[in-house]
C-alpha cells in the first residue's frame, strides 16, 4: 500500500482558487465509493493566505490503479487551466 500526499498550488485570484479547489475537494471526496483500491481520502483547503499551496491531498491506494481510473481523471481535470503547481511524495507503507 502507498501513501500518496500531494499539494496543488492554483491560479488566479483567491476566490476564484477557493471556488476551484471546493469543487475539486468534493469530486475527490466522492472517489472511495468509485474506485475500490482507494482505502482512505482527506482533503484539506488552505486556510492560511501567507502559504504558497491551496490543496492539499492525503490518500492510501494502489496509486498505478487509481491514477488511470476514469472518476479520478475526471476530477483531475477540473483543475485544468487552474493549476499552477503540482507536488507530490509517494511512500510504502
Amino acid at each position: 500500500m502507498v501513501k500518496h500526499i500531494v499539494m496543488f498550488k492554483l491560479k488566479g485570484t483567491a476566490e476564484e482558487r477557493r471556488a476551484v479547489a471546493s469543487q475539486f475537494k468534493a469530486a475527490l471526496e466522492a472517489l472511495p465509493e468509485k474506485i475500490d483500491v482507494l482505502r482512505s481520502i482527506e482533503v484539506g483547503l488552505n486556510q492560511n493566505p501567507a502559504e504558497t499551496w491551496d490543496v492539499v491531498v492525503d490518500k492510501m491506494a494502489d496509486v498505478e490503479v487509481y491514477a488511470k481510473h476514469p472518476a479520478h481523471v475526471a476530477a483531475a481535470g477540473l483543475l485544468g487551466e487552474h493549476k499552477d503547481m503540482r507536488a507530490c511524495v509517494d511512500y510504502e507503507l
